[in-house]
């Protein structure tokens, strides 16, 4: 079997370089994209330095209609193979629909749903199919449940469900080993560590670490996991939405709506 090297996108900031890390401490090769001046050669140099790990960067807005094909004409030309796709890089908010333009929802669609197709279909086109390589797919328990001030976001991230479990079924029996992951939140960012340290009782038990959720994640992948729901009350809050009625989450729901309306 080759040795694994790993393209991770999103690569310089929370979840994303959490993953770059992890795989970093298992030996892999890296190639890490993100935006320009994000900190990534930063994080390049650190991982090198740490880990003795190869690591190359590509710095590029991921919304741009090119991206895709820029990349893997990149690994062409330095004569780079991967065979891990991680598609973390994505565009969340906590806003009501109307609070944000058409440019904000154009750049989220392109980044969470647009990228993370094409970047699938060209990463099939490049592997080895005779060899093992493995795709995870960042999607969000947010995909599962409606979530008031989430509703495009979770948009797209049912999506990236639907779309991985088809790729699963169409790609099963070959060494294409492909993977959801469906985290709940993750402190990631100062702002979001300050409003999940407000959270109580069963709501802060499901916000999670960056590091043990891309551990959990890389675990989860290298097995062969079809869907890789990270903690124990993630997981509980995924079963008791199978079994509660329909009309009693919409109650649920709407409750949740006007407790948010009056703060």
């Amino acid at each position: 079997m080759k040795e694994l090297s790993v393209l991770i996108t999103g690569a310089s900031e929370g979840l994303g370089k959490s993953f770059a890390i992890e795989s970093a401490k298992r030996g892999l090769g890296l190639v890490l994209v993100s935006l320009p001046n994000s900190g990534l050669e930063h994080l390049a140099n650190y991982l090198r330095v740490n880990f003795n790990s190869k690591v190359f960067c590509i710095e590029m807005d991921l919304t741009k209609n090119t991206s895709a094909s820029e990349i893997f004409e990149k690994l062409s030309a330095h004569n780079i193979e991967v065979n891990v796709l991680i598609n973390n890089a994505g565009l969340g908010n906590w806003s009501w629909f109307e609070d944000k333009n058409v440019d904000f929802y154009r750049t989220q669609i392109d980044l969470n749903i647009t990228n993370t197709v094409l970047l699938t279909r060209l990463f099939l086109n490049h592997i080895d199919k005779s060899e093992a390589s493995y795709i995870l797919n960042v999607g969000s328990l947010g995909g599962h449940f409606i979530v008031p001030k989430k509703q495009v976001y979770g948009a797209t991230k049912s999506f990236i469900g639907y779309f991985t479990r088809c790729l699963q079924l169409e790609l099963s029996g070959t060494n294409v080993h492909i993977s959801l992951l469906s985290p709940g939140g993750i402190n990631t960012k100062p702002e979001l560590l300050v409003m999940n340290n407000e959270l109580k009782g069963f709501a802060k038990a499901t916000i999670l670490e960056a590091d043990y959720v891309a551990k959990t994640a890389m675990d989860g992948m290298l097995k062969g996991k079809k869907e890789i729901i990270p903690g124990f009350a993630n997981r509980f809050l995924v079963v008791l939405d199978k079994i509660i009625p329909g009309f009693l989450k919409e109650i649920i729901i709407r409750r949740k709506l006007k407790a948010i309306l009056t703060t």
